[in-house]
């Protein structure tokens, strides 16, 4: 009798639980978005000639490609509940190899194509050994991201010598991310397009549903026949080729070559992917969320030097802001989140 009394209590529990869960998804990403319409609105009252522009419209979303195509691997990785702080280090390494190999100041040589090719291949190679020390070794990814970070600076300080700054030569590669198509920025249309692979990848692939179930329960994914170490392996790859390609966008956008390309964009990463949703714990968020926070923090950003802010506020907002997401993101599940597996 009393297993038919358990029976009959159960049901009215699941049929709760999915109605809730919803409505408060819905909530977070409606808040999300009514913030962003917020600073829209606030930096358009504050700077009414120039925010509100299609000069600086185009101007965001140039600067938004850079840390939204590294957002993409990020997003990967912080789905599993890992992190990647080797941004910066692969971006380095990666940009400094695409601008000796294409047209330089500094050598005769142009591989063309090529060189893009090299410079993703730099990444791949730093993203493999990132996913290797952390599976094989079973060293934390916190802990392994640090040392890849300077194992990638390492590569980059020793391609920029001391020969001077290599410069790119060639008018056509130096200036392909501002030129337009459709009106819209090159460096936006590659970020976009990067978006779109995510988007995919995480999905309806299987690396993707992978990152998904091993930051859901990293043992009951493997229970469940999934190898656990292989998709860790390949969601860092695919991280460094994100980070590998931002790296060589920072080059175009900067028209030469230098160690540290990367400076800033780890930071701006990160705190898009918290502000955007995505769990630190793993298994929940995605990455149109994280995109969502890239224009949030890129829209700030940008309204705030607008607003002739001095850069050392610009850095505390944005710190403050990225403190105030994670708080309110990790509060309700401050008992079992784990941001290093």
């Amino acid at each position: 009798m009393s297993t038919q009394v358990e029976v009959a209590g159960n049901p009215p529990a699941p049929t709760r639980t999915p109605a809730r869960r919803p409505r408060s998804h819905r909530w977070r990403s409606s808040g999300e978005v009514v913030a962003l319409v917020v600073l829209v609105i606030v930096f358009t009252v504050l700077n009414p000639g120039t925010f509100a522009t299609t000069t600086n419209l185009l101007t965001i979303l140039d600067q938004a490609a850079l840390p939204l195509i590294v957002g993409v691997g990020a997003t990967l990785v912080i789905l599993m509940g890992s992190i990647d702080l080797s941004v910066e280090g692969v971006m380095g390494a990666a940009g400094m190899t695409f601008v000796l190999l294409s047209a330089n100041s500094r050598t005769g040589t142009d591989l063309g194509p090529v060189a893009v090719l090299a410079a993703l291949a730099v990444g791949l190679a730093l993203g493999l050994l990132l996913g290797f020390v952390h599976t094989r070794m079973r060293v934390p990814s916190f802990i392994a991201s640090l040392g890849v970070w300077y194992v990638g600076l390492g590569v980059a300080t020793l391609l920029f010598g001391t020969s001077g700054i290599p410069f790119l030569t060639d008018t056509d590669t130096a200036r392909w991310s501002s030129r337009t198509t459709l009106g819209l920025p090159h460096s936006f249309w590659l970020a976009l397009l990067v978006l779109v692979a995510g988007v995919v990848v995480g999905r309806w692939t299987r690396m993707g549903r992978s990152a998904y179930a091993i930051g859901a329960d990293q043992q009951i994914a493997r229970d469940n026949g999934i190898r656990v170490n292989r998709a860790k392996v390949a969601v860092f790859a695919t991280a460094g080729l994100c980070s590998a390609l931002a790296g060589v966008l920072a080059a175009l956008q900067l028209g030469a070559g230098a160690a540290t390309l990367g400076a800033g964009t780890l930071f701006l990463t990160i705190a898009a992917v918290v502000i955007g949703g995505t769990s630190l714990g793993g298994g929940r968020g995605g990455v149109l969320r994280t995109a969502l926070g890239v224009v949030m923090l890129t829209v700030l950003n940008n309204g705030l030097i607008l607003s002739g802010v001095s850069p050392d506020i610009q850095s505390g907002v944005s710190g403050a802001v990225l403190v105030a997401a994670i708080v309110v993101a990790a509060w309700p599940h401050r008992g079992r989140l784990r941001v290093v597996k």
